[in-house]
Order: C-alpha cells, then sequence, then structure tokens
C-alpha cells in the first residue's frame, strides 16, 4: 500500500502559541499535498532551555496547546497527525518529553515518552542534563496504522539500536524518529545514525526535525528527511528554516528489504568471553 507521508521541519521559539500556529500552517500545507500521515519535531510546542521559562509554560496533557491543535487538524483533514513531543506537566513535578499520535477522526491513538535522556557535555561547551528536567520513558511503543506499523524513537534514542530492533522484529514498518539535534552532532552523525537505523532494521525512517538559531540560543540541525529501508534517502531539508519533506512509502518495499538481507531472522544468541593477556614469556590463559 502506496502513501504519501510528511515530515515538519520547524524553528520553534519560546512561545507555544506562535509555534502552534505554525504547526498548524504546516499541517495544513502537508494535507493539501496529499500527506495521510504528518510528523512534527521534537519539542515543537516550545524550545527553552531556561528551567524558569520552561516552568512557566508548562501544561498537562488536558490542557496543552499544541495536543487540543494537533487533535483539531487530524479530525479537520482526516489524517494522522504524530506531534513529535511536546514538554508535558507531570503530577510529580517533573516533565515528560512525550510524543502523541492522532487518527483521522481526531482520537488520541498514543503517546511516546523518550526513554533515553541526552545527558552530554559536548567539545563546544554545551552541556545537557535533560534527566535533570525529564521524566525518561520506560516504554517502548508501536501503532498500527491504515497502511503500516509504526514504531517511535524521539531524538537521543536513535543512539541505541536495540530500540529499534526490537520494534522492527515485532513489524514495524516505519519507525519516526523526530528531534532537535544540536548542530554539532547533527553535523557529525544525523544522516549516519539514520541510515544506519534504516539499513539495520529494513524499515521507513522519518525524521522530522528543528533546524537552526532559537530564541532560547540553541542551534539546531535541521535537515528533517525520510529514509527507505534500503537507506535511500527519498527526501530531505537543508539545515534552516521551515519545510514540508513529503515521500511516498510502500510496505512492500519493506518486505523486499528483509527478503534480501534477513540480518533480523538470521541473529543468534552468543556468549561473550575476555582473553587475558599473558605476562611476558608467560601463555595466555
Amino acid at each position: 500500500m502506496t502513501v504519501t507521508i510528511a515530515a515538519l521541519q520547524m524553528c520553534s521559539g519560546t512561545d507555544p502559541v506562535r509555534n502552534v500556529e505554525t504547526m498548524r500552517r504546516l499541517v495544513r500545507e502537508a494535507a493539501a499535498k496529499g500527506a495521510v500521515y504528518v510528523q512534527t519535531p521534537e519539542m515543537t510546542g516550545a524550545l527553552q532551555r531556561d528551567r524558569a521559562g520552561l516552568r512557566a509554560i508548562l501544561r498537562t496533557e488536558a490542557d496543552d496547546l499544541v495536543v487540543a491543535a494537533a487533535a483539531e487538524l487530524a479530525a479537520e483533514l482526516a489524517i494522522h497527525v504524530h506531534v513529535g513531543s511536546t514538554a508535558i506537566a507531570l503530577a510529580d513535578g517533573k516533565v515528560a518529553n512525550r510524543g502523541f499520535l492522532f487518527g483521522p477522526d481526531g482520537g488520541q491513538v498514543c503517546t511516546y515518552d523518550k526513554i533515553h535522556m541526552f545527558d552530554v557535555d559536548l567539545d563546544n561547551g554545551e552541556s545537557w542534563r535533560e534527566s535533570a528536567v525529564y521524566s525518561p520513558g520506560v516504554v517502548a511503543r508501536m501503532a498500527d496504522l491504515p497502511f503500516a506499523r509504526l514504531g517511535f524513537a524521539i531524538c537521543y534514542d536513535v543512539r541505541f539500536p536495540e530500540l529499534f530492533k526490537m520494534q522492527a522484529q515485532a513489524g514495524a514498518e516505519i519507525i519516526s524518529v523526530p528531534a532537535a539535534f544540536t548542530r554539532q552532532t547533527g553535523e557529525a552523525h544525523w544522516e549516519t545514525l539514520l541510515r544506519a537505523r534504516a539499513i539495520e532494521n529494513g524499515v521507513y525512517i522519518i525524521a522530522a526535525a528543528q533546524a537552526g538559531t532559537h530564541e532560547d540560543g540553541r542551534e539546531t540541525f535541521g535537515h528533517s528527511m525520510i529514509i527507505d529501508p534500503w537507506g535511500r534517502v527519498l527526501a530531505s531539508a537543508g539545515g534552516t528554516g521551515e519545510a514540508v519533506v513529503l515521500a511516498e512509502v510502500d510496505n512492500a518495499a519493506v518486505k523486499a528489504a528483509h527478503d534480501k538481507i534477513p540480518n533480523l531472522r538470521n541473529g543468534r544468541t552468543f556468549t561473550l568471553e575476555t582473553a587475558k593477556a599473558p605476562a611476558k614469556g608467560g601463555v595466555a590463559a
């Protein structure tokens, strides 16, 4: 079954109202071009690295502007709208980096909370401690859409191939990777990681990204893209500015990739042993 899907590239600021209006405009543009599934980037609602500033705009899932707008758009356009993620206030005072999928009737299909927290120190002096604010997810998730089985990941999750393999072995045909990749790490690894996850698992990868210089001072890499199960980039955006990235996907291509390279079926269990190097003149154990 061949359908058109879309990844939206945004440069979200600190005001959720403005970001929602941008999301509405881009989702409608994608739907007008034939997309039946539209994905927005990580942190669609706001990119705000100041903790006090973030908490000032936080809302619960029931009151969130992005969530409400996405549900309305899905029903209005009769498509699947996937909020890559947005920050959601939790009852325990923490925050969820949560994705939302809505069906063509506007109903919520499922949510996914980012599992792996971006706690790193980069060479350019940037330091990130997502775990200081966000509560990590503990459940990997998939959803059965009319045209494919969709798996979920968010940004830093892409560096953990076991998440993708688990979903592919469970029948995922498309895996989503909405992101707000830093410029430095994106230049080094973004496309390589995405293509690797597609090739390893024989799945489509759709990655809607934040792009450019944001109001909170961070720089994100952009280059939203859609990749086929053979690792070919079907469509991509540039490194700055808004974009609607579209491509046709066909789950027959997933089966074809698995038939050509059946690595998911050929995997074997094994043990690991470490040999101790001998001392000079000795014999290895």
